[in-house]
């Protein structure tokens, strides 16, 4: 393409996006209310359109320039406005209800050397489970049509589809003898499972794991905690909301009300007028208001995760562990657009129960280079709980009992980037029919070294996190004039100690790497229930619970409700 052609497009993109961004700054204004402005804008952007699409020279794609100006306009507001089209609706549904048509599993794109994409986890009990569906199988057929180079997105919408409608798929097993396998389903209404672990740990713990807050969400944790304060030795319960993004705040309403009385107060939503206040409290009968409740978080739990542990926190009524979680303290709701699609659209902030507000960044605000501007912890603002405990506004939630969580090693995240932890169980579990149970599997050394010996050092790609940086610090050195035969050799000395030498990483990284080779592997056999199980066996946050647990009175200590 020549480059005045070039230069054309790249005009049509800039009017387009400075429309969109005049629209935004109409609905951001003060003149939001005077609707002879925002219609002369509109009529604008409605002529700009028509004399681009009468007069370009090359034909332009309606949907995709439209798209764009609309999506650059919301991008403008904040990440959670955003536009749905009607080709997305059944995606986002599956979001809040937690249900959908179709096989059960989860399914990932492969772009290195096995190209395609693989079935990589089914849900327990799903019609993929059953029909023998393992992760790792690739999928070249679906019904009569051949999958190559289709789309992990493409493959999805060929998968889902109305219950009780069939499908043949065919699938590669690698490290099979029979590697080609063609199995029959029956598609179901799929039920995405909010709680996907609860049980008893550590001998006196009642454990639960919650993923999501969809319409399912709040009577899964109920039948969850039912069950366990069936057993006697539960002597606390934990509610484990880590990587929790959220969900219905509904949802996040219902399960406080298990633990409080009737009628709490958990949050008021405010829009942009007093009008548009909303007070949110408990309506059912709580199930216990009195045993210990710990409730666990990090920089994922976001929403209505927050919403959950921070109502709980301020109320008194649970003992937060974990790590500082995300900082989102805004609503949004759906509304209706032509052609089935929708907008989801911020429409208030949320407060919890001490009044605070959780909200971490500022979206009305942007630093010079664009990017939206962090609310500092020296602006927080105290605010106290139900029993008289200082707590602090914005930047998320504050843990009461703080457990960093460990960082990932760059060794660790190209194991998983290149699929070698996933490759490997594959192997392993073709070559075992069975393995101990979650509580009882280690990785041996028999394991790990099989897993050494799996990768192919001449395949294995690390980060060149230490190369790039050094040879940036040798251009400074050249710069500033201190490259000289010293320095020089210094350099080559240094280079020659930060060669990788994979053996060594690995041993190094044993732990880690232990860690998740033995969740890939349970995976095969017991699920995510399986790996869930397996990671609460060493797990920081847990241990800081059983340490709180062990010392009298030490929960109502750190609750202030000592002699309330």
């Amino acid at each position: 393409m020549n480059t005045p052609m070039k230069k054309t497009i790249r005009n049509v993109a800039v009017a387009l996006t400075l429309c969109a961004a005049a629209t935004a700054n109409v609905l951001a204004d003060k003149v939001v209310n005077d609707d002879a402005a925002i219609a002369r804008q509109l009529d604008i952007f409605n002529v700009l359109y028509k004399e681009l699409n009468t007069y370009y020279v090359d034909t332009i794609n309606p949907q995709k320039s439209i798209d764009n100006a609309i999506n650059a306009m919301l991008d403008d507001i904040d990440p959670y406005t955003e536009y749905i089209p009607a080709v997305d609706h059944d995606d986002f549904m599956t979001i809040s209800t937690g249900e959908y048509g179709g096989i059960g599993s989860y399914i990932m794109q492969r772009t290195d050397d096995r190209k395609g994409v693989y079935i990589s986890s089914p849900y327990e009990g799903s019609p993929a489970a059953r029909a023998g569906l393992r992760p790792g199988d690739r999928i070249v057929m679906i019904d009569t049509a051949r999958t190559d180079g289709w789309s992990q997105d493409r493959v999805s919408k060929a998968l889902r589809g109305q219950a009780n409608t069939r499908l043949r798929l065919q699938v590669v097993r690698p490290y099979d003898t029979d590697s080609v396998k063609t199995v029959e389903l029956t598609r179901e209404t799929i039920k995405v499972p909010p709680v996907p672990f609860s049980g008893v740990i550590r001998g006196n713990i009642g454990y639960i794991v919650l993923t999501t807050f969809n319409e399912h969400s709040a009577g899964q944790v109920k039948d969850a905690l039912l069950e366990l304060k069936k057993n006697p030795a539960v002597k606390s319960i934990v509610l484990d909301l880590r990587n929790n993004g959220g969900g219905l705040m509904e949802s996040a309403v219902q399960i406080v009300g298990h633990f409080v009385p009737k009628g709490t107060q958990v949050l008021v939503t405010r829009g942009r007028d007093k009008q548009s206040e909303k007070i949110y409290k408990t309506t059912n009968e709580p199930i216990d208001t009195k045993i210990p409740l710990y409730v666990i978080i990090d920089g994922g739990s976001a929403s209505a995760s927050e919403i959950t542990a921070g109502a709980l926190q301020d109320l008194d009524r649970a003992v937060i562990v974990g790590a500082r979680s995300y900082g989102k303290g805004l609503v949004q709701t759906t509304r209706p657009l032509p052609f089935d699609g929708m907008l989801k659209v911020t429409i208030a902030k949320y407060y919890i129960p001490s009044g605070r507000l959780i909200q971490e960044i500022d979206y009305s605000q942007r630093n010079a280079d664009g990017t939206f501007q962090r609310r500092p912890d020296s602006l927080s603002t105290v605010f106290h709980t139900a029993h008289g405990r200082e707590v602090r506004d914005g930047g998320g939630i504050t843990p009461d009992v703080k457990v960093e969580a460990p960082e990932a090693t760059r060794l660790v995240y190209n194991i998983v980037r290149d699929h070698w932890a996933f490759d490997f169980a594959t192997r392993y579990a073709s070559e075992h029919p069975e393995v101990p149970a979650p509580a009882d599997f280690e990785i041996t050394d028999t394991i790990f070294n099989e897993f050494k010996r799996f990768i192919d050092p001449k395949k294995f790609q690390y980060d060149k996190v230490c190369e790039v940086g050094l040879e940036q610090l040798r251009k400074v050195a050249k710069t500033e004039g201190y490259m000289n035969d010293s320095t020089t050799a210094a350099f080559n000395h240094l280079e020659t100690l930060l060669k990788h030498d994979l053996n060594h990483d690995l041993d190094i990284h044993r732990a880690d790497i232990s860690r998740l080779l033995a969740q890939e592997i349970l995976d095969r056999y017991y699920y995510q229930r399986g790996q869930i199980e397996y990671s609460l066996k060493d797990d920081e946050c847990v241990d800081a619970v059983v340490q709180v647990m062990a010392k009298p009175d030490e929960w109502k200590r750190l609750l202030n409700l000592k002699g309330k």
